[in-house]
């Protein structure tokens, strides 16, 4: 599920405002997060594989990323709405309540139901405040609460700082899809798959900072296939919440990358950059020239 994980990580980054207490992690003298260009025809761009939520004070924009911002013509984002806080909590709110479902305790199987609680109350928060909002908002609630010990916020991402450098530049900002979509991708799974995801999010609740702990030292360094294998630890996610969540995206995605031209900065969760049917190759697919630089 560690992809889903970092679903989470960047759709409710909004709430986690925890400070960082650990010192700064730096990335290696020779190496830095994944860059990649891609090239087709009149398209001569570059894919970055990002982390939504870091803690303060990560060095990650190595010299062959700052090239690579400056020789584009614009930012895009997976949702450029999405630092629009006000309009990410106001959809959630729209699209995650509805009136008069059950106590969250009862949406999952018996044996869960302890789990449920102690995650719930292990986050600060509990199922008198949750119940309210449908499986899959409640999840994204919970997995945000046990997200509050690692240290980490939204404000210290990756995105705020290519929004800004772009902006300082007068560059276009776009985006491949709106927060809805992204949304939408949860608010349409049927009750039995949203249950499912409540579950395996109690399961990863338990070990979230080691999980997250590991994903950033493998992102420093670029190491893709290190964050791969954590999708081969623990649960496998459950196959109709990953053909939403990631591959249906991911196939939409390049239908809004195939018309491009020119040198876009294209910044995608490195979740999006792994697995079945990643970007990558389903743009190499499409005849785009995909190559690591970084």
């Amino acid at each position: 599920m560690t992809r889903l994980m970092t679903r989470f990580l960047a759709l409710f980054a909004l709430v986690l405002v925890a400070a960082c207490s650990k010192a700064p992690e730096q990335p290696p003298a020779q190496g830095g997060p994944a860059l990649w260009q891609v090239q087709r025809g009149a398209f001569k761009g570059w894919l970055f594989g990002t982390i939504h939520v870091l803690p303060k004070g990560v060095a990650w924009d190595t010299p062959a990323i700052r090239e690579a911002m400056a020789g584009s013509d614009r930012l895009i984002l997976e949702a450029a709405d999405l630092q629009d806080e006000q309009k990410t909590l106001g959809l959630f709110e729209k699209m995650g309540r509805s009136p008069g479902l059950p106590p969250l305790e009862r949406r999952v199987p018996e044996e869960e139901k302890a789990p449920l609680l102690k995650a719930l109350s292990d986050g600060g928060t509990s199922s008198q405040l949750l119940s309210g909002y449908e499986s899959w908002a409640a999840a994204m609630l919970l997995s945000a609460a046990s997200q509050q010990g690692l240290g980490v916020s939204q404000g210290d991402g990756v995105e705020p700082v290519l929004i800004d450098a772009f902006k300082k530049a007068k560059k276009p900002i776009g985006g491949l899809e709106t927060v809805e979509r992204q949304f939408d991708a949860f608010d349409t799974l049927p009750e039995a798959a949203q249950s499912r995801l409540l579950v395996q999010t109690i399961h990863e609740a338990k070990g979230m900072k080691a999980l997250y702990d590991r994903i950033l030292k493998a992102w420093l360094k670029g190491d893709m296939e290190a964050i791969a294998k954590e999708d081969e630890i623990g649960e496998q996610p459950d196959p109709m919440v990953e053909e939403a969540v990631l591959v249906r995206r991911n196939r939409d995605w390049v239908k809004a990358i195939e018309p491009m031209t020119g040198k876009p900065f294209i910044a995608v969760g490195a979740g999006h950059l792994t697995g079945r049917e990643n970007l990558i190759d389903l743009l190499e697919a499409r005849g785009f020239t995909v190559t690591r630089v970084q």
